[in-house]
């Protein structure tokens, strides 16, 4: 065979994309013997290290652990139980545990995919072929699916001939874009603002998750890890992270979240700064022919609420046991209803992320009636126990899980 012309392989589901979608989505496949492989286009060293997300809901914690795949979180996780809200110079605490009796687990996206890679390819002996190039995919309408790559070592192109094809590669990945524009409906919402991610090399400054409301724009704090936390500053949408040096993000920060007997910011190096523009976009319905879409191929939900890896997980615990049911006991009730079970959560949780917008928003808005109405949404999570208990539960995803 030359180098350069086809290897073809069958299986029964190919994963694109080894996130925390795909990944979960291989490892129940793999728990029970479905045949599949999973395809990646970065280094396994790169999905393992790369900065994302680190807020983790409860029900997806227990959703991990049912399908043996939250032993190391469970272990390690720090668990949250309130967060601090500080605007117009003052401190308050939101204890949703308190009102729920549940709590969130912090646990960086890079260690959970570290877990999910190591069960399914190293525990579960799962095929994952990292460095892909070229993805493609082909008759997904059909019932006669094929993925085809190109292994960058020997530039041979490969054939995947599957039963389905599960888009988990999310928003820039081949997947989505492989679905026509005339199949689905894309719906998108722009709030108008950007956050300046920013990593530093320095331990938390509080004991829980930090909001800063405030005129000059919004402020965050999340915890990574023992020495390392996430910021976020509010600032124009498409701003050039440079235009932030050390000392102007350490300013901002301070100003932004300093509240009356706040301890001040441990500061350190910065060894990440990026501009996200705030967005959302959904795509219905989520299933094209044998193609399903999870994760962020399927919808993006802004940083703003936490809970674009929490919607991927959902997304797979959904997926996998559909795929696993079809297989292993013929039954289509679960891929049948894939798409409007994903859904109905992902656009509970684009309300709830609108919702946030406006308070974090509202005072740096420059309209006085905005920021007015903002505040007294803010307030009102203090003084009235029904819109505090409301709020957490969505904070939470409570309301749809438990």
């Amino acid at each position: 065979m030359i180098p350069h012309s086809p290897s073809e392989e069958r299986r029964t589901v190919v994963v694109i994309g080894a996130g925390p979608a795909g990944l979960t989505v291989g490892n129940i496949l793999r728990a029970a013997a479905v045949d599949c492989v999973v395809l990646e286009t970065g280094s396994r060293e790169f999905i393992e290290t790369r900065p994302r997300a680190g807020v983790i809901e409860e029900w997806a914690v227990r959703g991990l652990e049912q399908r043996g795949l939250a032993d190391a979180l469970l272990a390690g996780a720090q668990v949250h139980s309130a967060c601090e809200f500080r605007f117009d110079g003052e401190r308050f605490r939101f204890d949703y545990a308190a009102l729920t009796g549940h709590h969130h687990y912090i646990y960086p996206q890079p260690l959970l995919v570290t877990d999910l890679v190591r069960e399914y390819a190293d525990v579960r002996g799962g095929d994952i072929r990292f460095g892909v190039r070229d993805v493609r995919l082909h008759d997904v309408d059909s019932d006669r699916p094929t993925v085809s790559y190109t292994d960058p070592a020997t530039g041979r192109r490969h054939v995947l001939h599957c039963a389905f094809v599960a888009g988990c590669d999310g928003a820039r990945g081949v997947s989505r874009d492989t679905v026509p524009d005339a199949r689905t409906r894309m719906s998108r919402q722009d709030y108008g603002v950007g956050w300046l991610a920013l990593l530093a090399q320095a331990p938390p400054s509080s004991d829980c998750v930090l909001f800063g409301v405030h005129p000059d724009g919004f402020a965050g704090h999340m915890a990574r890890g023992p020495e390392v936390t996430r910021y976020y500053l509010q600032c124009p949408p498409g701003d050039d992270p440079e235009n932030w040096p050390h000392d102007r993000v350490w300013a901002e920060l301070h100003e932004r979240l300093g509240a009356e007997g706040a301890p001040p910011l441990n500061e350190g190096p910065l060894v990440e700064k990026r501009v996200l523009d705030m967005h959302n976009y959904v795509v219905e319905p989520m299933v094209f022919g044998r193609l399903f879409l999870a994760g962020d191929a399927g919808h993006l939900t802004a940083p703003i609420a936490a809970k674009g890896m929490n919607l991927a997980l959902h997304d797979a615990f959904l997926l996998g046991d559909a795929l696993v049911a079809h297989v292993t006991e013929d039954d289509d009730s679960g891929l049948d209803g894939y798409s409007h079970a994903s859904l109905r959560r992902v656009w509970d949780y684009q309300e709830f992320s609108g919702f946030l917008s406006g308070i974090y928003h509202g005072t740096a808005s420059g309209d006085p009636f905005l920021a007015g109405t903002s505040l007294a949404r803010l307030r009102r999570l203090f003084t009235s126990t029904a819109a505090a208990t409301a709020f957490a539960e969505q904070y939470l995803g409570a309301a749809a899980a438990f």
